[in-house]
Protein backbone atom coordinates (compact mmCIF):
# COMPACT_ATOMS: atom_id res chain seq x y z
CA UNK A 1 0.00 0.00 0.00
CA UNK A 2 3.09 2.07 0.13
CA UNK A 3 3.70 2.91 -3.17
CA UNK A 4 -0.38 3.24 -3.77
CA UNK A 5 -0.01 5.99 -2.06
CA UNK A 6 3.31 7.74 -3.39
CA UNK A 7 1.44 7.37 -6.56
CA UNK A 8 -1.31 9.79 -4.65
CA UNK A 9 -4.16 7.23 -6.48
CA UNK A 10 -7.59 7.79 -3.45
CA UNK A 11 -7.96 5.22 -0.76
CA UNK A 12 -11.21 3.02 -1.21
CA UNK A 13 -13.18 3.36 2.05
CA UNK A 14 -14.31 0.09 3.45
CA UNK A 15 -18.14 0.76 4.25
CA UNK A 16 -18.48 2.01 0.96
CA UNK A 17 -17.16 -0.73 -1.05
CA UNK A 18 -19.72 -3.06 1.48
CA UNK A 19 -22.83 -0.58 0.64
CA UNK A 20 -22.26 -0.99 -3.59
CA UNK A 21 -22.53 -4.80 -3.24
CA UNK A 22 -25.62 -4.52 -1.43
CA UNK A 23 -27.00 -1.86 -3.53
CA UNK A 24 -26.37 -4.37 -6.66
CA UNK A 25 -28.59 -7.06 -4.94
CA UNK A 26 -31.66 -5.39 -4.42
CA UNK A 27 -31.47 -4.00 -7.76
CA UNK A 28 -31.67 -8.06 -9.04
CA UNK A 29 -34.69 -8.54 -6.84
CA UNK A 30 -36.38 -6.05 -8.39
CA UNK A 31 -36.11 -6.84 -11.95
CA UNK A 32 -37.24 -10.29 -11.05
CA UNK A 33 -40.61 -9.14 -9.57
CA UNK A 34 -40.96 -6.54 -12.76
CA UNK A 35 -40.83 -9.92 -15.00
CA UNK A 36 -43.24 -11.57 -13.21
CA UNK A 37 -45.56 -9.05 -12.94
CA UNK A 38 -45.17 -9.07 -16.92
CA UNK A 39 -45.71 -12.58 -17.19
CA UNK A 40 -49.28 -12.34 -14.88
CA UNK A 41 -50.45 -9.59 -17.52
CA UNK A 42 -49.59 -11.30 -20.53
CA UNK A 43 -51.56 -14.40 -18.73
CA UNK A 44 -54.63 -12.43 -17.92
CA UNK A 45 -54.88 -10.87 -21.29
CA UNK A 46 -54.77 -14.16 -23.02
CA UNK A 47 -57.63 -16.01 -20.35
CA UNK A 48 -59.46 -12.58 -21.29
CA UNK A 49 -59.17 -13.04 -24.95
CA UNK A 50 -60.46 -17.01 -24.96
CA UNK A 51 -63.83 -16.11 -22.53
CA UNK A 52 -64.61 -13.10 -24.79
CA UNK A 53 -64.16 -16.06 -27.64
CA UNK A 54 -66.44 -18.60 -26.18
CA UNK A 55 -68.89 -15.70 -25.06
CA UNK A 56 -69.27 -14.75 -28.68
CA UNK A 57 -69.95 -17.87 -29.25
CA UNK A 58 -72.88 -18.84 -26.89
CA UNK A 59 -75.19 -17.74 -28.47
CA UNK A 60 -75.31 -19.72 -31.31
CA UNK A 61 -75.11 -22.52 -28.97
CA UNK A 62 -78.19 -21.33 -27.24
CA UNK A 63 -80.23 -20.89 -30.27
CA UNK A 64 -79.05 -24.73 -31.35
CA UNK A 65 -80.27 -25.75 -27.46
CA UNK A 66 -83.47 -23.85 -28.11
CA UNK A 67 -84.32 -26.60 -31.30
CA UNK A 68 -83.18 -29.30 -29.77
CA UNK A 69 -85.23 -29.15 -26.22
CA UNK A 70 -82.14 -29.31 -24.05
CA UNK A 71 -79.26 -28.47 -26.35
CA UNK A 72 -78.54 -30.47 -28.98
CA UNK A 73 -75.25 -31.71 -27.85
CA UNK A 74 -76.93 -32.64 -24.08
CA UNK A 75 -77.52 -36.23 -23.79
CA UNK A 76 -79.24 -38.08 -20.51
CA UNK A 77 -78.32 -41.47 -19.46
CA UNK A 78 -81.31 -43.56 -18.66
CA UNK A 79 -82.19 -47.16 -18.12
CA UNK A 80 -84.64 -48.82 -20.74
CA UNK A 81 -86.42 -52.38 -21.13
CA UNK A 82 -88.37 -53.64 -24.11
CA UNK A 83 -91.98 -54.17 -24.24
CA UNK A 84 -93.21 -57.80 -24.39
CA UNK A 85 -96.14 -59.41 -25.11
CA UNK A 86 -97.82 -62.18 -22.90
CA UNK A 87 -100.50 -62.99 -20.31
CA UNK A 88 -100.55 -61.59 -16.79
CA UNK A 89 -101.95 -63.16 -13.80
CA UNK A 90 -104.66 -61.77 -11.57
CA UNK A 91 -103.86 -62.74 -7.92
CA UNK A 92 -106.32 -61.21 -4.78
CA UNK A 93 -102.99 -61.31 -1.93
CA UNK A 94 -104.14 -62.22 1.78
CA UNK A 95 -102.20 -62.93 4.86
CA UNK A 96 -102.70 -66.14 6.42
CA UNK A 97 -101.58 -68.96 8.88
CA UNK A 98 -100.12 -72.39 8.43
CA UNK A 99 -102.51 -74.71 9.97
CA UNK A 100 -102.87 -79.12 9.95
CA UNK A 101 -105.65 -80.42 8.60
CA UNK A 102 -105.29 -83.10 11.76
CA UNK A 103 -103.47 -82.37 15.16
CA UNK A 104 -103.59 -85.31 17.90
CA UNK A 105 -102.91 -85.12 21.61
CA UNK A 106 -102.49 -88.63 22.75
CA UNK A 107 -103.41 -89.46 25.71
CA UNK A 108 -103.99 -92.94 27.86
CA UNK A 109 -107.36 -94.59 28.01
CA UNK A 110 -106.54 -96.70 31.25
CA UNK A 111 -104.53 -96.03 34.58
CA UNK A 112 -101.86 -97.65 34.92
CA UNK A 113 -97.43 -97.50 34.64
CA UNK A 114 -96.12 -96.70 31.68
CA UNK A 115 -93.19 -98.75 31.41
CA UNK A 116 -92.29 -98.13 27.84
CA UNK A 117 -91.90 -95.38 25.10
CA UNK A 118 -91.23 -96.76 21.39
CA UNK A 119 -91.45 -92.81 19.56
CA UNK A 120 -88.43 -90.71 19.44
CA UNK A 121 -89.25 -86.83 19.28
CA UNK A 122 -89.35 -85.40 15.94
CA UNK A 123 -90.11 -88.82 14.47
CA UNK A 124 -92.42 -89.19 11.70
CA UNK A 125 -95.24 -91.72 12.26
CA UNK A 126 -98.12 -93.55 10.24
CA UNK A 127 -101.48 -94.42 11.95
CA UNK A 128 -101.44 -97.60 13.65
CA UNK A 129 -97.52 -97.52 14.85
CA UNK A 130 -96.92 -98.21 18.50
CA UNK A 131 -96.31 -95.27 20.94
CA UNK A 132 -96.25 -96.43 24.36
CA UNK A 133 -97.04 -99.28 26.56
CA UNK A 134 -98.68 -99.22 30.20
CA UNK A 135 -98.39 -102.02 32.59
CA UNK A 136 -100.96 -104.90 31.17
CA UNK A 137 -100.61 -107.49 34.16
CA UNK A 138 -104.01 -105.76 35.89
CA UNK A 139 -105.60 -105.79 33.07
CA UNK A 140 -104.56 -110.14 32.01
CA UNK A 141 -105.97 -110.80 35.97
CA UNK A 142 -109.08 -108.96 35.36
CA UNK A 143 -109.66 -111.52 32.14
CA UNK A 144 -108.25 -114.49 33.74
CA UNK A 145 -111.18 -113.65 36.51
CA UNK A 146 -114.10 -112.91 33.90
CA UNK A 147 -113.15 -115.80 32.10
CA UNK A 148 -113.06 -118.37 35.25
CA UNK A 149 -116.08 -116.72 36.08
CA UNK A 150 -117.88 -117.54 33.08
CA UNK A 151 -116.99 -121.20 33.09
CA UNK A 152 -118.40 -121.35 36.49
CA UNK A 153 -121.91 -120.14 35.16
CA UNK A 154 -121.81 -121.85 31.96
CA UNK A 155 -121.54 -125.13 34.40
CA UNK A 156 -124.14 -123.73 36.86
CA UNK A 157 -126.51 -123.25 33.45
CA UNK A 158 -125.68 -126.72 32.38
CA UNK A 159 -126.63 -128.30 35.48
CA UNK A 160 -130.03 -125.93 35.90
CA UNK A 161 -130.68 -127.55 32.18
CA UNK A 162 -130.51 -131.23 32.97
CA UNK A 163 -132.67 -130.58 36.08
CA UNK A 164 -135.14 -128.76 33.28
CA UNK A 165 -135.57 -131.85 31.24
CA UNK A 166 -136.04 -133.85 34.69
CA UNK A 167 -138.93 -131.84 36.09
CA UNK A 168 -140.88 -131.94 32.27
CA UNK A 169 -140.90 -135.75 32.41
CA UNK A 170 -142.05 -135.40 36.54
CA UNK A 171 -144.10 -132.48 35.46
CA UNK A 172 -145.48 -134.81 32.86
CA UNK A 173 -146.43 -137.85 35.31
CA UNK A 174 -148.02 -135.98 37.81
CA UNK A 175 -145.31 -135.58 40.30
CA UNK A 176 -144.58 -131.72 40.81
CA UNK A 177 -146.45 -129.24 40.60
CA UNK A 178 -146.66 -126.82 37.82
CA UNK A 179 -144.73 -123.94 39.51
CA UNK A 180 -141.29 -126.11 40.41
CA UNK A 181 -141.52 -126.80 36.54
CA UNK A 182 -141.62 -122.83 35.91
CA UNK A 183 -139.05 -122.17 38.41
CA UNK A 184 -136.17 -124.49 37.09
CA UNK A 185 -136.62 -122.80 34.03
CA UNK A 186 -136.02 -119.83 35.18
CA UNK A 187 -133.07 -120.26 36.65
CA UNK A 188 -131.77 -121.78 33.37
CA UNK A 189 -132.82 -118.11 32.07
CA UNK A 190 -130.50 -116.48 34.76
CA UNK A 191 -127.29 -118.32 34.24
CA UNK A 192 -127.97 -117.60 30.64
CA UNK A 193 -127.37 -113.81 31.84
CA UNK A 194 -124.85 -114.59 34.01
CA UNK A 195 -122.82 -115.93 30.80
CA UNK A 196 -123.94 -112.78 29.05
CA UNK A 197 -122.17 -110.72 31.76
CA UNK A 198 -119.64 -112.80 32.06
CA UNK A 199 -118.57 -112.22 28.06
CA UNK A 200 -118.68 -108.83 28.55
CA UNK A 201 -116.11 -108.91 31.28
CA UNK A 202 -113.59 -110.62 28.97
CA UNK A 203 -114.52 -108.30 26.56
CA UNK A 204 -114.22 -105.13 28.93
CA UNK A 205 -110.39 -107.63 30.13
CA UNK A 206 -109.58 -107.26 26.66
CA UNK A 207 -109.59 -104.00 25.10
CA UNK A 208 -107.66 -102.81 28.91
CA UNK A 209 -105.22 -104.77 27.20
CA UNK A 210 -105.62 -103.32 23.78
CA UNK A 211 -105.44 -99.79 25.47
CA UNK A 212 -102.21 -100.83 27.59
CA UNK A 213 -100.35 -100.24 24.05
CA UNK A 214 -100.76 -96.87 22.70
CA UNK A 215 -101.03 -96.31 19.05
CA UNK A 216 -100.89 -93.75 16.98
CA UNK A 217 -104.45 -92.33 15.51
CA UNK A 218 -102.90 -90.36 12.78
CA UNK A 219 -100.03 -90.31 10.38
CA UNK A 220 -97.82 -86.81 11.01
CA UNK A 221 -94.86 -85.94 13.09
CA UNK A 222 -94.54 -86.28 16.58
CA UNK A 223 -93.78 -83.66 19.06
CA UNK A 224 -91.73 -83.27 22.32
CA UNK A 225 -91.91 -86.01 24.66
CA UNK A 226 -94.56 -85.09 28.02
CA UNK A 227 -94.55 -87.82 30.09
CA UNK A 228 -91.55 -89.89 30.66
CA UNK A 229 -91.40 -93.91 31.39
CA UNK A 230 -91.87 -95.14 34.92
CA UNK A 231 -94.88 -92.82 35.54
CA UNK A 232 -98.22 -93.26 36.81
CA UNK A 233 -100.91 -91.84 34.13
CA UNK A 234 -104.62 -92.01 33.72
CA UNK A 235 -107.30 -91.69 31.47
CA UNK A 236 -107.95 -88.23 32.84
CA UNK A 237 -104.93 -86.44 32.85
CA UNK A 238 -105.15 -83.49 30.59
CA UNK A 239 -101.95 -83.11 29.25
CA UNK A 240 -101.23 -86.25 27.79
CA UNK A 241 -98.15 -88.39 26.47
CA UNK A 242 -97.45 -86.79 23.17
CA UNK A 243 -98.87 -84.42 20.14
CA UNK A 244 -99.29 -85.60 17.01
CA UNK A 245 -99.15 -83.19 13.94
CA UNK A 246 -100.48 -83.68 10.33
CA UNK A 247 -98.02 -82.18 8.03
CA UNK A 248 -98.50 -83.65 4.62
CA UNK A 249 -100.70 -82.62 3.64
CA UNK A 250 -101.57 -79.23 5.16
CA UNK A 251 -103.72 -76.40 4.75
CA UNK A 252 -103.21 -72.70 4.65
CA UNK A 253 -106.16 -70.41 6.13
CA UNK A 254 -105.85 -66.28 4.97
CA UNK A 255 -108.13 -63.51 5.11
CA UNK A 256 -109.30 -61.29 2.40
CA UNK A 257 -111.41 -58.29 2.10
CA UNK A 258 -115.50 -58.63 1.30
CA UNK A 259 -115.37 -56.79 -1.25
CA UNK A 260 -113.28 -59.34 -3.76
CA UNK A 261 -116.14 -62.42 -2.04
CA UNK A 262 -118.17 -62.08 -5.15
CA UNK A 263 -115.59 -62.65 -7.67
CA UNK A 264 -114.11 -65.96 -5.11
CA UNK A 265 -117.31 -67.06 -4.64
CA UNK A 266 -118.23 -67.39 -8.75
CA UNK A 267 -115.31 -69.30 -9.56
CA UNK A 268 -116.37 -71.93 -6.53
CA UNK A 269 -120.06 -71.54 -7.76
CA UNK A 270 -118.10 -72.33 -11.40
CA UNK A 271 -116.59 -75.46 -10.25
CA UNK A 272 -113.22 -73.84 -10.93
CA UNK A 273 -109.98 -74.60 -9.57
CA UNK A 274 -107.70 -71.71 -8.23
CA UNK A 275 -104.57 -71.97 -7.48
CA UNK A 276 -103.39 -70.43 -4.59
CA UNK A 277 -99.31 -69.70 -3.32
CA UNK A 278 -97.71 -69.17 -0.28
CA UNK A 279 -94.52 -66.65 -0.44
CA UNK A 280 -92.32 -65.86 3.15
CA UNK A 281 -93.11 -63.33 5.68
CA UNK A 282 -91.16 -60.47 2.96
CA UNK A 283 -93.78 -61.50 0.36
CA UNK A 284 -90.38 -62.20 -1.78
CA UNK A 285 -89.69 -65.74 -1.68
CA UNK A 286 -92.53 -68.19 -3.35
CA UNK A 287 -92.42 -71.26 -0.97
CA UNK A 288 -95.03 -73.54 -2.01
CA UNK A 289 -98.31 -73.83 -4.29
CA UNK A 290 -101.38 -75.75 -3.65
CA UNK A 291 -105.23 -75.04 -4.32
CA UNK A 292 -108.36 -73.42 -2.95
CA UNK A 293 -110.08 -75.56 -0.92
CA UNK A 294 -112.87 -73.66 0.48
CA UNK A 295 -114.25 -70.56 2.42
CA UNK A 296 -115.60 -69.93 5.61
CA UNK A 297 -119.88 -69.62 5.68
CA UNK A 298 -119.79 -65.57 7.49
CA UNK A 299 -117.70 -62.42 7.09
CA UNK A 300 -116.19 -60.99 10.70
CA UNK A 301 -118.34 -58.14 10.92
CA UNK A 302 -114.83 -56.99 13.20
CA UNK A 303 -112.50 -56.82 10.34
CA UNK A 304 -114.87 -56.53 7.16
CA UNK A 305 -112.74 -59.67 6.15
CA UNK A 306 -113.68 -63.44 5.32
CA UNK A 307 -111.63 -66.76 5.81
CA UNK A 308 -110.64 -69.09 3.11
CA UNK A 309 -108.72 -72.48 3.32
CA UNK A 310 -106.69 -73.82 0.61
CA UNK A 311 -104.45 -76.92 1.17
CA UNK A 312 -100.81 -77.67 -0.35
CA UNK A 313 -99.34 -81.18 -0.73
CA UNK A 314 -96.02 -80.25 1.46
CA UNK A 315 -94.53 -83.13 0.12
CA UNK A 316 -90.95 -80.83 1.04
CA UNK A 317 -92.52 -79.95 4.59
CA UNK A 318 -91.12 -76.25 4.13
CA UNK A 319 -94.66 -75.18 5.60
CA UNK A 320 -95.05 -75.72 9.46
CA UNK A 321 -97.59 -75.07 11.45
CA UNK A 322 -98.62 -71.98 12.59
CA UNK A 323 -96.26 -70.27 10.13
CA UNK A 324 -97.03 -67.23 9.04
CA UNK A 325 -97.53 -66.53 5.23
CA UNK A 326 -98.41 -64.22 2.08
CA UNK A 327 -101.33 -65.52 -0.59
CA UNK A 328 -101.58 -65.28 -3.48
CA UNK A 329 -105.09 -66.67 -5.42
CA UNK A 330 -104.81 -66.39 -8.70
CA UNK A 331 -108.70 -66.35 -9.69
CA UNK A 332 -107.91 -64.65 -13.60
CA UNK A 333 -105.92 -64.35 -15.96
CA UNK A 334 -105.67 -61.34 -18.78
CA UNK A 335 -104.45 -62.12 -22.49
CA UNK A 336 -102.32 -60.36 -24.85
CA UNK A 337 -101.51 -57.16 -23.06
CA UNK A 338 -97.69 -55.54 -23.49
CA UNK A 339 -95.93 -55.80 -20.47
CA UNK A 340 -93.31 -53.28 -19.52
CA UNK A 341 -91.66 -52.96 -15.70
CA UNK A 342 -93.69 -50.88 -12.84
CA UNK A 343 -90.86 -48.50 -13.18
CA UNK A 344 -92.00 -47.31 -16.56
CA UNK A 345 -95.27 -45.91 -15.56
CA UNK A 346 -95.86 -42.51 -14.92
CA UNK A 347 -98.53 -40.94 -14.62
CA UNK A 348 -99.57 -36.68 -14.54
CA UNK A 349 -103.06 -34.72 -14.78
CA UNK A 350 -103.51 -36.30 -18.35
CA UNK A 351 -103.29 -39.71 -17.00
CA UNK A 352 -100.43 -42.67 -17.44
CA UNK A 353 -97.70 -42.24 -19.88
CA UNK A 354 -94.45 -43.97 -20.58
CA UNK A 355 -90.87 -42.49 -22.19
CA UNK A 356 -91.00 -44.18 -25.56
CA UNK A 357 -87.04 -44.27 -27.09
CA UNK A 358 -87.55 -43.62 -30.64
CA UNK A 359 -85.26 -43.36 -33.51
CA UNK A 360 -82.25 -40.94 -32.88
CA UNK A 361 -82.13 -42.51 -29.16
CA UNK A 362 -84.50 -39.54 -28.83
CA UNK A 363 -87.52 -39.66 -26.21
CA UNK A 364 -91.39 -39.13 -26.72
CA UNK A 365 -94.43 -38.85 -24.52
CA UNK A 366 -96.53 -42.07 -25.00
CA UNK A 367 -100.10 -41.98 -23.46
CA UNK A 368 -100.98 -45.44 -22.36
CA UNK A 369 -103.88 -47.78 -20.90
CA UNK A 370 -103.01 -49.81 -17.71
CA UNK A 371 -105.06 -53.03 -17.84
CA UNK A 372 -103.08 -54.96 -14.78
CA UNK A 373 -100.70 -54.61 -11.98
CA UNK A 374 -99.12 -57.58 -10.81
CA UNK A 375 -95.81 -57.50 -8.98
CA UNK A 376 -93.06 -55.74 -10.39
CA UNK A 377 -94.73 -56.06 -13.94
CA UNK A 378 -97.85 -53.84 -15.57
CA UNK A 379 -99.83 -54.86 -17.96
CA UNK A 380 -100.92 -52.56 -21.27
CA UNK A 381 -103.57 -53.05 -23.07
CA UNK A 382 -103.73 -49.68 -25.35
CA UNK A 383 -100.36 -47.46 -26.46
CA UNK A 384 -98.02 -49.55 -26.74
CA UNK A 385 -96.52 -52.39 -29.20
CA UNK A 386 -94.14 -55.32 -28.95
CA UNK A 387 -90.37 -53.96 -29.44
CA UNK A 388 -90.96 -50.91 -28.57
CA UNK A 389 -88.35 -49.73 -25.89
CA UNK A 390 -89.26 -47.84 -22.65
CA UNK A 391 -87.27 -45.39 -20.12
CA UNK A 392 -87.74 -47.28 -16.69
CA UNK A 393 -85.09 -44.71 -14.45
CA UNK A 394 -84.13 -41.21 -15.38
CA UNK A 395 -86.84 -39.96 -16.53
CA UNK A 396 -87.38 -36.70 -14.08
CA UNK A 397 -84.74 -35.31 -16.52
CA UNK A 398 -86.75 -35.98 -19.61
CA UNK A 399 -89.12 -34.24 -21.71
CA UNK A 400 -90.47 -35.07 -25.15
CA UNK A 401 -87.56 -34.82 -27.53
CA UNK A 402 -84.80 -35.16 -25.26
CA UNK A 403 -81.65 -37.16 -26.44
CA UNK A 404 -80.82 -40.58 -24.42
CA UNK A 405 -78.13 -42.58 -23.83
CA UNK A 406 -80.17 -45.64 -23.28
CA UNK A 407 -78.43 -48.27 -20.83
CA UNK A 408 -80.41 -52.26 -20.68
CA UNK A 409 -81.08 -52.60 -16.90
CA UNK A 410 -79.30 -55.88 -15.15
CA UNK A 411 -82.98 -57.85 -15.15
CA UNK A 412 -84.08 -56.37 -18.50
CA UNK A 413 -88.12 -56.20 -19.05
CA UNK A 414 -91.03 -57.65 -18.17
CA UNK A 415 -90.50 -60.94 -16.72
CA UNK A 416 -91.33 -63.42 -19.45
CA UNK A 417 -90.84 -64.73 -23.38
CA UNK A 418 -92.21 -63.19 -26.12
CA UNK A 419 -92.85 -64.56 -29.15
CA UNK A 420 -90.69 -63.44 -32.75
CA UNK A 421 -92.09 -62.62 -35.38
CA UNK A 422 -90.55 -65.93 -36.85
CA UNK A 423 -92.63 -68.28 -34.30
CA UNK A 424 -89.26 -68.11 -31.80
CA UNK A 425 -89.42 -67.19 -28.27
CA UNK A 426 -86.80 -64.90 -27.15
CA UNK A 427 -86.24 -62.94 -23.66
CA UNK A 428 -88.18 -60.17 -23.04
CA UNK A 429 -84.89 -57.90 -21.60
CA UNK A 430 -83.51 -58.04 -25.70
CA UNK A 431 -82.76 -54.37 -26.88
CA UNK A 432 -84.76 -52.56 -29.64
CA UNK A 433 -82.52 -51.63 -33.04
CA UNK A 434 -84.05 -47.70 -31.86
CA UNK A 435 -82.11 -47.59 -28.91
CA UNK A 436 -78.62 -49.21 -29.01
CA UNK A 437 -77.49 -49.39 -25.33
CA UNK A 438 -73.77 -47.26 -25.00
CA UNK A 439 -71.54 -47.22 -22.36
CA UNK A 440 -72.40 -44.54 -19.67
CA UNK A 441 -69.23 -42.66 -19.84
CA UNK A 442 -69.51 -38.92 -19.03
CA UNK A 443 -67.81 -36.86 -22.20
CA UNK A 444 -63.99 -35.90 -22.04
CA UNK A 445 -63.72 -32.34 -21.00
CA UNK A 446 -62.00 -30.01 -23.92
CA UNK A 447 -58.33 -28.97 -22.59
CA UNK A 448 -57.48 -25.23 -22.45
CA UNK A 449 -56.46 -23.19 -25.32
CA UNK A 450 -52.45 -22.83 -25.32
CA UNK A 451 -50.42 -20.30 -27.36
CA UNK A 452 -46.91 -20.60 -27.94
CA UNK A 453 -44.18 -19.21 -26.01
CA UNK A 454 -43.05 -15.72 -27.23
CA UNK A 455 -46.32 -15.27 -29.46
CA UNK A 456 -47.41 -11.36 -29.18
CA UNK A 457 -51.09 -10.36 -28.81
Amino acid sequence: MGHLKSMGLPELDTHTAERARTGGHGRAWIWLVAAAVAIGGWYYRSSHANDQQNAAAAPAGGAAAAKGGRGANLTVPVVVATTTKGDLPVYLNGLGTVTPLNTVSVRSRVDGQLINVVFKEGQYVKAGDLLAEIDPRPFQVQLEQAEGQLAKDMAQRKDAEVNLERYKLLFQEGVIPKQQLDTQAASVGQFDGAIKTDQGQIDNAKLQLTYARITSPISGRVGLRLVDPGNIVHATDSNGLVIITQLQPISVIFTLPQDQLPQVFEKIHKGAQMGVEAYDRDNTQKIAGGKLLTIDNQIDPATGTYKLKAVFDNEDNILFPNQFVNTHLLVDTKRNLSLVPVAAIQRGPQGTYVYVVGAGNTVKIQPVTVAQTTSGTVGISEGLEVGQTVVTDGQDKLQDGTKVVPNTSPTGSAVGTVGTRDGTSSPMNAATPAAVPQQNTPPKPHAPAQTRKGSKR
